[in-house]
């Protein structure tokens, strides 16, 4: 009888799971200290000491507190943007499609809650390049938004006058939760979640012909 054996990952992707996860760990603990704090407040030494480690082990991974801002306030729009390429990715029809972007981005959203409540706050403490760049992720986001609302329409699912201002005001309801949202408070994620989609259908359903 021959054994199932989990083939041993290479010295090479250990090495780069080891990395990934200390960046992890470095983004986190700035998070919560740029959150509470803010970002001029906080220093790398206070974030080191938050980690049990040295300044010198965070330079071993960013080159500076700006490039660690950077990385936290891009990571709320790149995981919103992949899970609305993955939803437009999946065969079926535009409301089915928009259900899912919502619930999912309103998760990711709730999920990451500090990280984009730092970049909400702290934007204007970007590097010049660095915040044109996560600006031109969040226009990418609206306009692959945009298309999905822009084919429920053509299909009949869907009624609005833009498509374009539409998919801004959708971004920007799902962008708000980050606001107001508490963990433990009134509402669950799932409660948050589950309304949003409902909020967002009726922004696009068409309307009854009585009352046009």
């Amino acid at each position: 009888m021959v054994e199932n054996v989990t083939p041993a990952r290479k010295p090479t992707q250990l090495k780069n799971e080891v990395a990934a996860y200390k960046r992890r760990r470095i983004v986190e603990e700035a998070s919560h200290l740029f959150f509470a704090n803010g970002y001029e407040a906080t220093t790398l030494d206070a974030v080191a000491e938050q980690l049990h480690v040295t300044k010198p082990f965070i330079y071993s991974y960013y080159r500076n507190k700006s490039e660690l801002l950077s990385e936290i306030c891009q990571t709320g729009i790149q995981l919103s943007l992949t899970a609305l390429e993955d939803a437009l990715a999946i065969d079926g029809g535009a409301t089915e499609q928009l259900k899912m972007v919502v619930e999912r981005v309103a998760r990711i959203i709730i999920e990451n809650q500090k990280y984009i409540s730092v970049y909400q706050r702290e934007e204007k403490s970007l590097d010049p390049d660095d915040a044109r760049r996560i600006r031109n992720l969040r226009h990418e986001f609206d306009r692959q938004l945009g298309q999905l609302l822009d084919k429920g329409k053509k299909l009949g699912e869907f009624e609005f006058e833009d498509a374009s201002r539409t998919a801004i005001w959708i971004s920007g309801l799902l962008s708000w939760i980050a606001n107001w949202y508490h963990d433990g408070g009134r509402w669950s994620a799932t409660e948050v979640v589950m309304d949003a989609i409902k909020v967002v259908m009726r922004i696009v359903a068409p309307q009854p012909k009585s009352a046009r």
